[in-house]
């Protein structure tokens, strides 16, 4: 008996020691999994996986998604897909940046990245648990999860994984989603939920793989070889994504998930999650890319189509075939025929031509960021303003250097000739033809095409403007590309659309000379490849800054929701009024974010004289008054205004000076004073009204109060006193500067009022409200302003002239522009008029429709000539008086 006392005692206290040893090996701590990365060295050594994340970046928009996380919160990211990699990036990454950083991998087995010692305790945990219970530990059942989690740790799960989905579905094991929403469900701190992708390749995906796409894996979901090379060989342009944190606290609460039970909650939380994440991938890759071939097939063989074209048949009495034939022949004239290789090539050309002929391309990275954001929500429809033929090029290679698909571009079909229209449907462009007229299949076949683009998910640009302005400000809205689009979506092509208006400026344009010609009534040359050879001149000359503004974009869904518009219930006079007023919000959203720049400030002090010569003293005044204004407005300056405004303006009346605008009156003068006198030169003041015309939005309202303010002829008036004239000229100038439908004309008054009294021009009363004096400096510096409308002005007035002249009917719109033009070089001739940029065939060409509309249309409307002119003629000797 004592024998076998001995000997359970001996057990006894073996076990024991065995215990207090393993307790010694393990730190008394029996939390020890290969879920858990505690970021020492393993078999992987730190330095190398630092070595190879280094030139991976995470950009500061997507840094901010992390910082504007309360540190109170637990932070789980989400991943489509499992690869170690991308823990491994993020934990080492994010722990660098001292952002929250992933510790706990569910469901990973971090076994080859843990130090030796960690593993030893790992094994060591495990086997005496599974001897004192016969099974292993679970991280979840255990609560060590939940512990790590409820420690500030980060979690890292993965949505999507066939052999996590067997063992749960099959095995049922735990789903590291249920566990967080169970645990959600429990504790008063909000789990958030961050999903991330690491996109290797950028490229889009393409329908079919490709012979390598099978063995390496697609672009989407890279094979590990695939991932190794793109991060060798090319890691700069590897995309990190984090999207809009999802809480889910919140997520569980909606009611529409709040009465699911915790698996199908899971279920939903796991669809929501991913669908995130593909909308994420397809904002920077774009669609997964279709043959033209395939796109053809899929247009022509829509239902509603078909019968459209066996209709069509039928009432033109031709064969079936033939009309298919027809519209086959269509698509090929209209369809683009993306390809990313000759993208990746053109960046490498536009990146080369870019830095020849610009100084530099001026972007904000957060607005391309806001954008790229709206691009996971619904396509995008770009809306730059067109003041180049480089606009086609500029804004793709902006967006494709962003990590952002390039879009298809509406162009012009003048731009399809050999070979730039091969190279351009390579690009992405599409053709569209400048009238519909004698074509009735053709513009169901384009809005076919369109819809289908949309449908894919692809971003579209479209100038709304219908050509390149040759004036240097915004022109009317062509309202057929916008109500294309607008019909689209309403034919359920897409869930939205998202308008972005884009400004894109220039100090100096290309195409000046053609500019200059035209303006002066040359004919327009056509492209062709001769112009294209030709242009290589432009490489050898310096074109300054370009500046992109990417503004707010503009839900098509929330405006007609905002203007109770159905348009299956209204009229086609309602649905192209609404076009109409939406294309005018555009405009006016482009002209609030753009960019002034001193070529258009310097440029309208020069033309807003009443003189051919100006002191240095007077151009100075002049453009202080102009910066003082916009200054109060806070209108978006060129970095050059902004960091040396005095250096900048100088330095553009010397490129003026060298480019033979203005020259010195004394050409011996070897320094510019106060007393400097320049001249203006008259064959050069038309591309000089081309940049002031590129600021000139800025005073357009300034301008209007500004005249009405000078036809009272009183030093002392009421806002009310100038509603009349100001109402007047926005509705004559309706076709130059763009109505903004938001604001009323007490409103426009107002704004400009507060802009004059800011500036020392009036002072309003102390006794009486709503009455303003005009001060002893106010009299010159309104006529500053007023002088913008001064050239619009004189040329509606020798549009009446011709009116007076010529009975109605006689001559169409083309051959009336002619015939006002020579009318006006004959005035200019006569010093009837004082700007030669009032001889402007666009400036006749908007007249023209403005007094048709107005009932004015020849020499029998007596009445209505005499009106405008006596009118018109009044304010012109207000501003030169």
């Amino acid at each position: 008996m004592s024998i076998y006392i001995k000997l359970k005692n001996l057990v006894r206290d073996t076990r024991k020691k065995l215990r207090n040893y393993i307790d010694c090996l393990l730190a008394n701590s029996y939390d020890y999994y290969t879920c858990f990365y505690p970021g020492n060295s393993g078999i992987i050594p730190n330095k190398l996986i630092k070595g190879v994340i280094k030139k991976i970046h995470i950009d500061e928009p997507n840094q901010a998604k992390l910082k504007d996380i309360n540190p109170g919160n637990i932070v789980v990211f989400a991943s489509k897909n499992k690869r170690s990699f991308d823990f491994l990036f993020y934990h080492t990454k994010l722990k660098c940046m001292d952002l929250p950083y992933p510790s706990i991998g569910f469901d990973f087995i971090f076994f080859f990245l843990l130090p030796v010692k960690h593993l030893f305790r790992i094994l060591l945990c495990h086997l005496d648990y599974f001897f004192h219970n016969f099974k292993f530990k679970d991280a979840y059942s255990s609560g060590y999860i939940t512990r790590q989690l409820m420690e500030k740790k980060s979690g890292f799960v993965c949505l999507i994984e066939e052999d996590d989905f067997y063992k749960r579905f099959i095995k049922s094991t735990v789903d590291p989603l249920h566990h967080l929403i169970e645990l959600q469900k429990t504790i008063d701190q909000d789990i958030i939920i961050v999903p991330e992708d690491i996109i290797y390749i950028t490229k889009p995906a393409h329908n079919i793989p490709s012979f390598f796409d099978i063995f390496l894996g697609t672009n989407e979901k890279p094979g590990l070889i695939k991932r190794i090379l793109s991060v060798l060989r090319q890691p700069e342009k590897i995309s990190v994504q984090l999207a809009k944190p999802v809480n889910l606290k919140e997520f569980i609460l909606r009611p529409e998930i709040e009465r699911l039970d915790s698996e199908f909650q899971t279920h939903r939380l796991r669809l929501y999650l991913v669908d995130i994440l593909n909308r994420q991938r397809k904002s920077i890759t774009g669609p997964v890319l279709k043959s033209r071939q395939e796109i053809t097939e899929d247009i022509l063989t829509r239902k509603s189509l078909r019968e459209y074209m066996a209709d069509y048949a039928a009432k033109h009495n031709m064969p079936l075939y033939k009309v298919h034939k027809k519209a086959a022949g269509y698509i090929r004239e209209i369809a683009a025929n993306y390809n990313q290789t000759f993208i990746n090539l053109g960046d490498v050309i536009l990146t080369w031509l870019f830095k020849n002929i610009f100084e530099d391309l001026v972007v904000d990275p957060q607005e391309i960021n806001r954008m790229r954001e709206k691009a996971k929500e619904a396509p995008l429809v770009l809306v730059p303003c067109h003041k180049s033929h480089l606009d086609y090029l500029l804004i793709p290679y902006v967006m494709f250097k962003n990590s952002m698909p390039c879009p298809h571009i509406a162009a012009g079909k003048n731009l399809s000739f050999w070979p730039l229209g091969p190279l351009f449907r390579r690009a992405g462009a599409f053709f569209i033809r400048r009238t519909f007229k004698g074509a009735e299949l053709y513009p169901k076949i384009f809005d076919a095409y369109l819809e289908k683009l949309l449908f894919e998910g692809f971003n579209i640009k479209i100038f709304i403007e219908g050509g390149r302005s040759r004036t240097g400000k915004l022109l009317t809205t062509r309202p057929g590309g916008l109500a294309m689009l607008i019909n689209a979506y309403n034919n359920n092509a897409c869930d939205d659309l998202h308008f972005v208006p884009i400004f894109v400026g220039y100090d100096r344009v290309l195409e000046e000379d053609a500019y200059l010609k035209e303006i002066s009534g040359g004919k327009k040359d056509p492209e062709t490849l001769k112009g294209l050879i030709s242009a290589r001149k432009f490489l050898k000359k310096k074109y300054g800054k370009v500046y992109l503004k990417f503004d707010e974009p503009i839900s098509i869904k929330k405006y007609l929701g905002s203007k109770n518009f159905d348009i299956q219930k209204s009229s086609n006079q309602e649905y192209i009024e609404l076009v109409k007023n939406f294309g005018y919000k555009l405009l006016n959203r482009i002209n609030t974010c753009a960019v002034v720049t001193p070529h258009g400030i310097i440029a309208s002090a020069v033309l807003n004289c009443h003189t051919n010569s100006f002191s240095q003293r007077q151009l100075q005044d002049r453009v202080n008054t102009y910066m003082n204004l916009l200054t109060f407005k806070n209108a978006g300056m060129s970095d050059t205004l902004l960091i040396d405004p005095d250096n900048s303006l100088n330095m553009v009346i010397h490129n003026f000076l060298s480019r033979n605008f203005i020259e010195l009156a004394d050409e011996d003068e070897e320094e510019i004073t106060d007393n400097t006198t320049f001249i203006v030169k008259n064959n050069k003041r038309a591309i000089l009204d081309y940049y002031k015309n590129s600021v000139i939005s800025f005073f357009v309202d300034s301008a209007y109060t500004a005249v009405a303010i000078l036809e009272t002829d009183r030093f002392q008036f009421s806002s009310s006193d100038l509603v009349r004239r100001c109402r007047f000229l926005q509705k004559m100038f309706l076709d130059e500067f763009s109505f903004n439908e938001e604001e009323t004309i007490e409103e426009l008054i107002s704004n400009a009022i507060k802009g004059f009294i800011n500036e020392g021009i009036i002072v309003p009363d102390k006794q009486q409200p709503d009455i303003y004096k005009l001060t002893s400096q106010g009299l010159r510096k309104l006529k500053w302003f007023a002088a913008f409308l001064q050239p619009f002005l004189e040329s509606y007035n020798t549009t009446l002239l011709y009116f007076k002249k010529h009975p109605e009917g006689k001559h169409d719109l083309k051959e009336q522009v002619k015939k006002i033009q020579s009318m006006g070089s004959k005035q200019y001739k006569k010093n009837n008029i004082l700007f030669k940029e009032s001889l402007s065939p666009i400036n006749y060409r908007n007249a023209v429709r403005f007094f048709v509309r107005n009932k004015v249309k020849g020499r029998d409307d007596t009445l209505e000539i005499d009106y405008y002119r006596t009118i018109i003629e009044r304010l012109i000797r207000l501003i030169i008086s």
